[in-house]
Order: C-alpha cells, then sequence, then structure tokens
C-alpha cells in the first residue's frame, strides 16, 4: 500500500492567506511594500527562498533573517485563527483504514506544527510527521518530501503525496513522487496540472470521496 504523504499547511489546514497577510506585514515592517496577489502566488514556497523570490539577493542577503523572523512572530499572532480544511481529519482516519501509512509533511516551525495536530487531533492517527528541523532546504526543492520518506521507510515509488501549491507539486516531482493536489491553496486546476499534478480536486472532501479511483485506493 503506497505511503500517503500529506501536506499540512493549505491542504489539512486553511493557512495560506493568514501567511500572506503575515509576509505581506513583515515586508512592510522593513521598508518593502509588495502586493499580496504576488505574495500569495509564493506561499508554499519555503520562507528561506520567498524573500529572494519576490525581492532580489541583495534583500535576502541584508534583510531576509530579519523579514523571515518578523513574519513568524506576525503569524504567531493570526495562528489561532486557522481551521482544519473540511474533511481533514476523516481522510487522516480513511487512509489509515485503507492500509495506508501517513505522513504529515511540513516545514513548519515545531510551535506551528504542535497547534496544526491538536487542531486536526492527529496525533495518534499519523505514523510520523515532519517539520522545519527536518530541513536543509524547502520547496520547491525536494527536502522535505524525502524527509517525510525517511520517517516512513518508503521508497519514492511507494508514495503519493497530496499537497494545495505548485511548490508542492514541484517539491514532489523532484523527489520522484506523484501529486494529487487539492483547490484549496488558491492555485487553479489548470496551474496544478501543468506543474505536474496526476489529478487535482476543488478540496479534501472531494479528494477523500474519490480515493477509490486513486492511487491512495
Amino acid at each position: 500500500m503506497a505511503t500517503a504523504v500529506l501536506d499540512v499547511d493549505g491542504t489539512l489546514v486553511d493557512t495560506n492567506y493568514q501567511h500572506a497577510i503575515a509576509w505581506f506585514r513583515a515586508f512592510a515592517r522593513n521598508g518593502i511594500v509588495l502586493p499580496i496577489w504576488r505574495i500569495h502566488r509564493h506561499i508554499g514556497m519555503g520562507g528561506d527562498q520567498l524573500v529572494a523570490a519576490l525581492t532580489d539577493e541583495r534583500t535576502e542577503r541584508e534583510q531576509g533573517e530579519r523579514i523571515r523572523a518578523d513574519e513568524s512572530d506576525l503569524y504567531r499572532e493570526l495562528i489561532d485563527e486557522a481551521r482544519p480544511m473540511a474533511g481533514s481529519r476523516e481522510l487522516i482516519a480513511e487512509l489509515r483504514e485503507r492500509g495506508h501509512e501517513v505522513v504529515l509533511a511540513t516545514s513548519a516551525k515545531p510551535h506551528e506544527l504542535d497547534h496544526y495536530l491538536d487542531l486536526l487531533d492527529a496525533r495518534e492517527l499519523a505514523d510520523g510527521w515532519t517539520s522545519s528541523e527536518d530541513v536543509e532546504a524547502t520547496k520547491p526543492e525536494p527536502d522535505l518530501i524525502e524527509a517525510a520518506l525517511a520517517k516512513s521507510g518508503a521508497q519514492p515509488q511507494e508514495a503519493v503525496m497530496v499537497g494545495d501549491s505548485t511548490w508542492d507539486v514541484e517539491a514532489a516531482k523532484r523527489a520522484r513522487v506523484p501529486t494529487l493536489a487539492v483547490m484549496t491553496g488558491g492555485f487553479s486546476r489548470e496551474e496544478l496540472m501543468q506543474a505536474g499534478a496526476a489529478e487535482v480536486f476543488e478540496s479534501v472532501r472531494e479528494l477523500r470521496e474519490a480515493l477509490a479511483r486513486t492511487p491512495l485506493a
């Protein structure tokens, strides 16, 4: 049975727009005003790469660490607004019932991960999880997916990723793992398919209802 590698931010828990607001405020605090729609297009990319991607290498070099620290503080103020996506816990439970090993894959900071595990009531359901402490480089680099596979002992051909962003799809592709994508992160069906998703669903609930016709059958 395939190992299910489930992204957390934006897939199981509705956090992408809170992150976009936190990044907007962090950049503004450091004298850089960016349109939120541009920031949203990069949510899902790791913070270690996002600053340079949205600005330039000089800004990353001179202000990157400060901007990331500010975003962390500002997101902490918003994290209580995050809610599980409808059907997220049920998806984890059903995958376990079907015999899959389930690993929650996130590069969130440990305190954020703890919050999400509590929201999902998933500590007794999931077989394992990752955090920022498990990766050297974040998405779209494959480190996170590879760390999740290491937690389960699965090979790439024995796993399926579930994610919500083009960055998830790209990271999984680099790790040679196919992706089932959901549109909960704000990316369109066409964008996710073009990035390489094997199949795209509108929501976690729709994915769960269609499990029988996916590689997670």
